[in-house]
């Protein structure tokens, strides 16, 4: 009888709980199974297994991570060499704040630049394959208004400008009487040159720094162009030494002196955006280009830039990310702040971008970043490339001369079909030496705080040859348009 009654006290709380299972491993005269202990062993080990595995699997993982930041910040060339700073990992965890941003850091650039194989032939044109340019302003025809070095872009053809096609005609500067021209024998000497590293000084900001570490192969290769206006030019011949050659061509060291008469605009900045921007115009002929600006030292042969930069990964275009910002609201906040430009001016500039369906960058854009480090631009004088730089040019001489701030905005209308490679701001820290401008850059217009003060004898800060279209009525409500929440991540902006 009290077997009877144990035994059903057994189902009963078999019942109550639930557990059918352990139910089911009874025999029909009550009795568990002789294998049930070793049943029951097997399924919690093998629950412990999945569980311990899974551990071990988050540690692995964790470890990895943690060796892929140490790696991309280590010291040692090797480690840093295999760290891949442009995997979608390196940018979320440096978005997270997990992974700091070094100042320098080694280049994995090849050990002899004699030992370069350069790539014969041009990367094929697929999307854009001829190319051409607006020479003739248009308002100058009818003998309305003088002639303007961008020419009087109108808002319908800048937007025609980016809807892409096989064949496309565009704005690209160097209008007819618009100023910019170079003497006969400049123009002559660059017609020879395929590999260019340019560089750019305007209104005496700084003199030439002679490159170093330049192989013989890279002296014979490219041709060292620095652009100057006469004011520069006149700065140069006070602080260095110039020579002469026979045919008249100016020398600073390595370095050709290339004259642009009559210079465009009335911002010596805006100037400067010619040759960076442009160097596919001011150089025709050249297959490859390196921009570096005036005050910059190079310290890498050109030869392995190329390698490193454009040839390894089959890029064409590679630009430096910028050490703090991402998004150029961020960018324009700290121009702002800095006083780079008319802060009422930057504000108008970012509400039409606004408008025109800008958004701040994330890490879904697919871009590491939409501010780019502009003062070193590597690359191949392809027909997209081209173009890239004609809208890139327009959007800064239509708006303002902050080309940080339009480079993103361009890649962002041509929706994905201009490729380029960002790489790492440590590794463009690595590439040169910055040297000081001889004298800081100062005008009225950075100090302005309200639109206002342009008005009466404030209308002098106008330019009168470049930003026109922050003065052209824009074909939309701006004053609806909010711009986006800028949250300040750097002392430095």
């Amino acid at each position: 009888m009290k077997g009877k009654i144990h035994q059903q006290s057994i189902s009963f709380r078999s019942n109550k709980k639930g557990d059918w299972s352990n139910q089911a491993s009874y025999s029909k005269d009550g009795k568990l199974p002789s294998d049930y202990p070793m049943r029951i062993i097997w399924k919690k080990g093998f629950i412990r297994l999945i569980f311990v595995a899974g551990i071990l699997w988050m540690l692995l993982i964790l470890l990895v991570l943690l060796f892929h930041i140490w790696s991309c910040q280590s010291s040692y060339v090797f480690f840093s060499a295999i760290c891949n700073k442009e995997s979608k990992v390196y940018v979320i965890l440096h978005a997270w704040g997990f992974v700091a941003q070094q100042h320098r850091c080694p280049i994995p650039v090849a050990n002899d630049p004699d030992k370069i194989v350069i790539p014969e032939g041009r990367t094929p044109d697929k999307t854009v394959k001829n190319l051409s340019y607006i020479m003739e302003d248009e308002p100058v025809k009818n003998g309305s208004q003088s002639p303007l070095f961008g020419g009087h872009q109108s808002w319908v053809q800048r937007n025609e400008s980016f809807k892409l096609n096989s064949s496309m005609k565009v704005h690209c500067g160097f209008m007819r009487n618009g100023g910019a021209e170079m003497e006969p024998m400049d123009t002559k000497h660059v017609r020879k040159c395929k590999f260019v590293i340019a560089s750019g000084i305007f209104d005496g900001y700084d003199v030439p720094h002679q490159p170093s570490n330049i192989s013989d192969r890279s002296k014979k290769l490219f041709c060292f162009l620095m652009v100057v206006d006469e004011a520069s030019l006149a700065f140069i011949e006070q602080n260095s030494t110039v020579r002469e050659d026979n045919n008249g061509g100016r020398w600073v060291g390595i370095w050709r002196v290339i004259l642009l008469k009559h210079p465009p605009f009335d911002e010596p900045r805006r100037n400067g955006k010619v040759p960076k921007i442009l160097t596919h115009r001011l150089f025709p002929q050249a297959q490859y280009s390196i921009w570096i600006d005036g005050k910059m030292e190079l310290i890498v042969d050109p030869l392995l830039i190329l390698e490193r930069y454009l040839w390894r990964g089959k890029n064409t275009f590679a630009i430096a990310q910028h050490k703090h910002h991402r998004s150029i609201y961020e960018e324009a906040d700290a121009n702002k702040r800095r006083k780079r430009y008319a802060r009422p001016l930057i504000d108008l500039h970012m509400r039409i971008y606004r408008y025109e369906g800008m958004e701040p960058w994330s890490v879904k854009k697919g871009v590491v970043s939409d501010v780019p480090e502009g003062a070193v631009i590597i690359r191949e004088h392809t027909a997209i490339n081209n173009l890239f730089s004609c809208l890139w040019f327009n959007e800064v001489n239509l708006f303002t001369p902050r080309d940080q701030l339009s480079f993103g905005y361009v890649v962002y209308r041509l929706q994905g079909a201009f490729k380029f490679f960002m790489f790492p701001n440590c590794e463009y820290n690595s590439l040169f030496v910055l040297h000081p401008h001889t004298r800081e850059h100062s005008s009225k217009v950075e100090w302005v705080k309200s639109l206002s003060e342009f008005r009466g004898n404030g209308s002098s800060m106008k330019e009168s040859r470049g930003g026109l279209g922050l003065w052209t009525p824009y074909p939309g409500d701006l004053n609806s348009v909010a711009l986006p929440p800028v949250v300040r991540s750097s002392k430095a902006g």
